[in-house]
């Protein structure tokens, strides 16, 4: 997944060393996401200090990929921490880093416990359930700001070896990775995004009462919106250059592309366009993640039609 930076003649190219930063909650999966990466050729760092991350990635480019495990027993461990470290990973040109988190719904995290007897590192003097929540909420910023999520509820290890190989093995495997996330503008514009379009001016089911409950996932929400006689046009033309852009990109070197949708509350117009989007491109071979960052924040039970597309 390394790539090379176009230069001056005059100059040496460098490569960009990947850096993968694999977090989640305890029992989601974290240590068999190491050792697939591992078996994909990166090297592999388990639990490092925060604290010794700069330095340790200050240190030169080297020929292998790194993947660095972190999660709640790391120490100076935070989200915010962790957040500034990925942040300052962003602006060093020789460093092209992805924050992978493995998510898993809590009741199979509390079945995984039971049936290992492990201890939940923060269940030391309340319940399993507690510890669970407890590190759920701990996390959450870092969840909304992943840039791959899985959800391991349903895989097996042999599923969750297969995922990483597929957003994270070599070069050229399953082409590029798109993430396509939703949001509302009055919660700010989310950052890191490569691209931001604006979609409050699309007809607003918020203002129907029977739609204001539901999201845009609902087939009555997107019914609705299509009614717009600017949606046809507008739909059209941002596919069009969304798929102009990415084999762009691909020739840039970028191994992944970010493209926000913003509307007013970030549940209707944005949602129905980033799903709309996501199943375009995923039936054209790309690799989609789908991100709601309102629907996140409202719980896992406003996620549970969320959805990873991936090509057929």
């Amino acid at each position: 997944m390394s790539r090379t930076m176009t230069v001056q003649p005059d100059t040496l190219p460098y490569v960009q060393r990947d850096v993968v930063l694999v977090t989640g909650p305890s029992g989601a999966g974290r240590t068999t996401s190491i050792r697939a990466l591992e078996d994909l050729g990166y090297e592999v760092i388990d639990n490092l200090p925060l604290a010794l991350m700069k330095p340790l990635l200050s240190s030169g480019p080297t020929d292998r990929p790194l993947a660095i495990g972190v999660d709640v027993r790391t120490r100076g461990f935070s989200a915010k921490s962790l957040q500034q470290v990925r942040d300052w990973m962003d602006e060093q040109a020789d460093i092209h880093p992805s924050l992978l988190f493995l998510d898993c719904a809590p009741e199979v995290l509390l079945r995984r416990f039971s049936e290992t007897r492990r201890k939940h590192p923060l269940a030391q003097d309340i319940t399993p359930e507690d510890g669970i929540a407890q590190e759920s909420d701990l996390l959450l910023p870092l969840r909304v700001g992943a840039d791959v999520l899985i959800d391991t509820s349903e895989l097996s290890p042999h599923d969750l070896n297969a995922q990483i190989a597929y957003w994270f093995g070599p070069e050229g495997s399953s082409g590029r990775s798109v993430s396509i996330e939703s949001f509302s503008y009055k919660r700010g514009t989310p950052s890191g995004l490569d691209m931001v379009v604006d979609c409050r001016f699309l007809r607003n089911p918020h203002w129907d009462a029977d739609l204001r409950p539901l999201d845009g996932r609902d087939g009555a929400v997107g019914d609705y919106i299509r009614q717009d006689p600017r949606y046809s046009q507008f739909h059209d033309k941002l596919v069009g250059l969304v798929e102009f852009l990415l084999p762009a990109y691909r020739e840039e070197g970028k191994a992944y592309f970010s493209l926000g949708l913003g509307c007013t509350g970030g549940r209707h117009r944005s949602v129905y366009m980033v799903q709309t989007i996501a199943k375009r491109l995923a039936e054209q071979g790309w690799r989609v993640s789908i991100r709601h960052r309102e629907l996140e924040r409202g719980g896992r039970s406003a996620l549970a039609k969320t959805e990873r597309l991936i090509p057929l």
